[in-house]
């Protein structure tokens, strides 16, 4: 029978003992000059290496003149702020009392009866009757329609249609008018997607009689020749199908079925009879005035408080670092 080891001969043996493939797994230690590589690295850049390094202390502050006035330049630009935005507060309510009583005349013409639209009209008298209730009778003359786009109703894509009314007066002269009979979408561009649409025979317009409109800047111009259309240019399109430069505009009741309906088929939407024109008036005049009254006080707190100031006990003189 073997005697057994003593139990301090044995741990130590066992403490020894190291595995193969636990040596060959364990990680080796980086070298001490590699540990150090970076940091030398990093030390190598800071700024108090360089022999020519200069910090704040190195540079003492130099005492500067202060308390000066200020320039009348500078006040007469501060004060034209308020004064400027006053002057355009106080044009907006004129701009303000001018546009209500615009509404409410146009409103007044739409609670009169329908007009009969004459035969021959004088162009420059139409503005005299803009909102104006009319109802004219004719036939239209879908070979001569003109499509306005793009125009944008209820967040669908679509165009105006406007289609020369034909009539003819007593004395057999050329009496047609364009009437822009509302709004159809995109996939109902072509007369074949639209046979509700196209009605033969006479019938009977009402809408309201309309100055022609001014073209802004970032419109693109139309091109006739190519049956382009993106401004309603009443002479250019009067002149495009040989009718009067006279605009109507066909309204109907807002009913939001007939609505559905109306684009399913392909029928144009109408507008209704009433009043679109924006009034925005009131909300410029509080932005005018809130912001004349700001920059005032701006104004008298920058004039109230003394220019300059005291700075380490050297009356009228302030300490300033430069070139940090």
């Amino acid at each position: 029978m073997e005697k057994p080891l003593p139990l301090f001969r044995s741990l130590r043996h066992a403490r020894q003992y190291i595995c193969p493939q636990c040596l060959r797994s364990t990680p080796r230690r980086p070298s001490p000059f590699k540990l150090l590589r970076p940091q030398r690295r990093h030390a190598s850049t800071q700024p108090a290496d360089d022999p020519a390094f200069k910090s704040i202390l190195d540079k003492p502050p130099v005492l500067m003149r202060s308390g000066r006035k200020h320039k009348p330049l500078g006040l007469a630009i501060l004060a034209a702020i308020p004064i400027t935005a006053f002057i355009l507060g106080c044009w907006q309510v004129k701009r303000l009392g001018w546009k209500s009583e615009l509404i409410a005349k146009f409103e007044d013409r739409l609670v009169r009866d329908p007009l009969p639209l004459p035969p021959q009209i004088d162009p420059e008298a139409v503005k005299d009757f803009d909102y104006r209730r009319v109802v004219a009778r004719g036939r239209y003359r879908h070979d001569k329609e003109m499509l306005i786009g793009p125009r944008i109703h209820d967040g669908n894509d679509g165009f105006l249609v406007i289609t020369p009314l034909e009539r003819v007066d007593d004395s057999g002269r050329n009496a047609a008018v364009l009437v822009c009979r509302g709004w159809i979408p995109k996939a109902k561009a072509k007369q074949s997607e639209r046979p509700l649409a196209l009605p033969t025979g006479e019938v009977q317009v009402e809408g309201l009689l309309r100055e022609p409109w001014v073209k802004n800047y970032f419109t693109p111009d139309n091109k006739p020749e190519n049956d382009t259309w993106h401004f309603p240019d009443v002479a250019q399109m009067a002149e495009h199908v040989g009718s009067q430069a006279v605009w109507i505009e066909e309204t109907m009741k807002p009913n939001l079925i007939e609505s559905y309906r109306r684009e399913e088929a392909g029928i144009p939407i109408g507008r209704p009879a009433e009043v679109n024109l924006r009034n925005n008036h009131v909300q410029y005049i509080f932005t005018w005035f809130s912001l004349s009254a700001a920059t005032a006080v701006m104004m008298w707190m920058v004039v109230r408080k003394p220019p300059g100031g005291r700075g380490f006990g050297v009356p009228g003189r302030v300490r300033e670092s430069r070139e940090w």
